[in-house]
């Protein structure tokens, strides 16, 4: 059974309709790559599915519970949203960095906020408050040097190169231990020798069957490292299939179209 499954999603921005009815479903362990041309919807998807915006239509299921169905949900308040989305760890673009907190700090941050909370509603003691920061802090030092970063834990985000920002803003999606971790284009806003350290970090995330969603203009990764490949086109998908079946697809124009355009 899927982890997720996505049912006629549809998202308007005004009378700009950007997503028109999406569906799909991930396997858990399972890498999809998303692919398509600029515009086509994709970030959108992403965003709706990490509750940064609210679907107009459709519903979420998350190992077979339904967490949001438009026709109930038409809003949803801050603390929906937060809870929605601790099930998606997200990475975006830019990477996001708070620049006056450490690459520990910021990987510790929500987790820290997020136990606090709950620790407050508990009435913890100051020593249950002390193991718990400290378990936390552990085991950001430990995600950090599983993305090789160890030696940069104290240093912020001005000293470090783009490619160690990106990897920081993967561990900390990792650190809030999320059912599904997803990438929106994580090396679009880096130098290309920059593009294969963090490529190598995703792969190693999905040799160890983390369960992820990828927005990708590396057509090389999307082939080699993916389960599953979505194509998708003015706010639909148009092909979804194994890598061999979308890249191998000679009958649909947009994709092999696209195709030549990337591999130009």
């Amino acid at each position: 059974m899927a982890i997720l499954e996505v049912k006629n999603l549809k998202k308007s921005f005004g009378k700009t309709n950007v997503l028109k009815g999406i569906s799909f479903g991930v396997e858990k362990g399972e890498t999809v790559s998303v692919i398509g041309s600029s515009g086509s919807g994709k970030t959108t998807l992403l965003r709706c599915l990490n509750f940064l915006e609210t679907p107009d239509e459709g519903q979420f299921i998350l190992g077979g519970e339904e967490i949001f169905n438009a026709a109930v949900h038409k809003t949803l308040n801050d603390d929906e949203k937060r809870a929605n989305r601790l099930h998606f760890g997200m990475v975006f673009q830019s990477f996001n960095l708070f620049p006056q907190y450490t690459a520990l700090q910021n990987v510790t941050l929500a987790a820290e906020l997020l136990e606090k909370e709950k620790l407050k509603v508990k009435k913890a003691s100051k020593g249950e408050v002390r193991d718990a920061m400290d378990k936390i802090r552990t085991n950001a030092e430990e995600i950090l040097a599983s993305v090789g970063l160890s030696a940069k834990m104290g240093n912020y985000p001005c000293e470090l190169s783009g490619g160690q920002q990106q990897r920081v803003a993967i561990a900390r999606a990792l650190a809030l231990n999320p059912e599904i971790l997803c990438f929106d284009e994580p090396t679009s806003a880096l130098d290309p020798e920059l593009t294969g350290e963090v490529l190598a970090v995703i792969k190693s995330l999905a040799d160890r069957k983390m369960t992820m969603i990828v927005v990708t203009h590396e057509m090389s990764f999307a082939r080699d490292v993916s389960d599953k490949i979505i194509f998708m086109g003015d706010g639909i998908i148009e092909v979804e299939g194994t890598p061999a079946e979308v890249f191998g697809n000679t009958t649909n124009e947009r994709v092999v179209k696209f195709l030549n355009s990337v591999n130009k």
